[in-house]
């Protein structure tokens, strides 16, 4: 069996663009005890790629010239050396970017859709981005009763469910966008107040949206978005420092008021998902059955073409094209 896959054939300078990635065919070994042959349905992209694709030091150890891309994606298992893993069982895993990948049993985890929830919302609203809003919301920031709360990139597929977490919890919610028709979906997901960011100084549109401040920043942007929402805080407010996007192709410094932050006493967290797996449970517990019924709505923005396409849709991504998760199909 061969599998086509792609690989990081140079850095970027700026934006990404398709010459920096390769597409190549390996041959697929057979599976050895402890690992199953995996054939990938869907894929993620996802913007902490892009500082993958750097050579740097980072939480995540940067992708080198010549390696095959992975991460998360769902498949089927087409052969095993498992036992409780057969074939057909479903599965999610972090061997994204090709179409077949022999993955260790313990980096697998079976899923199985209830009724009406489709097979690729467990690497988006159910998976990684989800429990990265769960987190981020209730631990990270806090979130206390009367909470006025603020998502930037909120129709992302992070930013999406966080406000409606907080809309859920009975807290007033802020959301910025990046056009009309992101602003109208949020205004649908029942946020408080929505405004696409090109139509003025984010601390302006801010402000008009949460005139006596806000209390908790729930940050994907970074940069005039983070700005804004520090000179918005009211004093102990709370910001999840989930992303950046802003600043992702660029070294530039993004401009931080952290006087602001000491007078105010503000708590500016940062956090990674990957060190709060143990909050994965409790998340299925209580998102799972919003999803289910309807209460919590999603949006993924699925690009078909297989695995040639998914360097496309990461740029894409990039740019602000999706609404909801931004997903690859097999």
């Amino acid at each position: 069996m061969t599998s086509r896959e792609i690989r990081l054939a140079s850095r970027p300078e700026g934006e990404p663009e398709p010459s920096n990635f390769e597409l190549a065919e390996t041959d697929v070994r057979a599976p050895q005890r402890g690992e199953l042959v995996v054939r990938n349905r869907y894929m993620s992209v996802d913007p902490y790629m892009r500082g993958r694709m750097k050579d740097v030091k980072s939480y995540t150890p940067p992708w080198q010239i010549g390696q095959q891309l992975d991460g998360a994606a769902i498949g089927e298992v087409i052969a095993s050396k498992v036992d409780g893993f057969a074939e057909g069982d479903l599965v999610v895993h972090g061997l994204g970017w090709r179409e077949v990948a022999v993955v260790k049993a313990q980096y697998a985890q079976k899923v199985t859709p209830p009724a009406g929830v489709p097979e690729s919302a467990f690497i988006g609203v159910l998976g990684m981005p989800g429990l990265t809003a769960y987190v981020g919301l209730l631990d990270i920031a806090e979130l206390r009763d009367g909470d006025i709360v603020f998502v930037s990139g909120a129709a992302g597929a992070v930013g999406s469910l966080a406000g409606q977490i907080a809309k859920l919890k009975g807290h007033t919610v802020i959301g910025s966008a990046g056009s009309p028709e992101k602003v109208e979906w949020l205004n649908e997901l029942g946020f408080d107040a929505a405004f696409d960011y090109h139509d003025g100084e984010v601390r302006t549109l801010l402000r008009e949206a949460a005139p006596d401040g806000i209390d908790v920043y729930f940050d994907n942007v970074g940069g005039d978005h983070f700005a804004a929402a520090i000179h918005a805080m009211k004093q102990n407010g709370r910001a999840a420092l989930c992303g950046a996007i802003s600043s992702y192709n660029t070294d530039e410094p993004a401009p931080f008021q952290l006087m602001q932050a000491i007078g105010k006493r503000l708590k500016l967290q940062g956090f990674i998902i990957s060190d709060h797996g143990d909050r994965r449970q409790a998340f299925i517990d209580e998102v799972g059955p919003w999803v289910a019924d309807g209460r919590v709505q999603f949006r993924e923005t699925i690009v078909d073409g297989g695995v040639e396409a998914a360097p496309q849709a990461f740029i894409d991504l990039l740019r602000g094209a999706n609404t909801g998760k931004m997903l690859v199909r097999f």
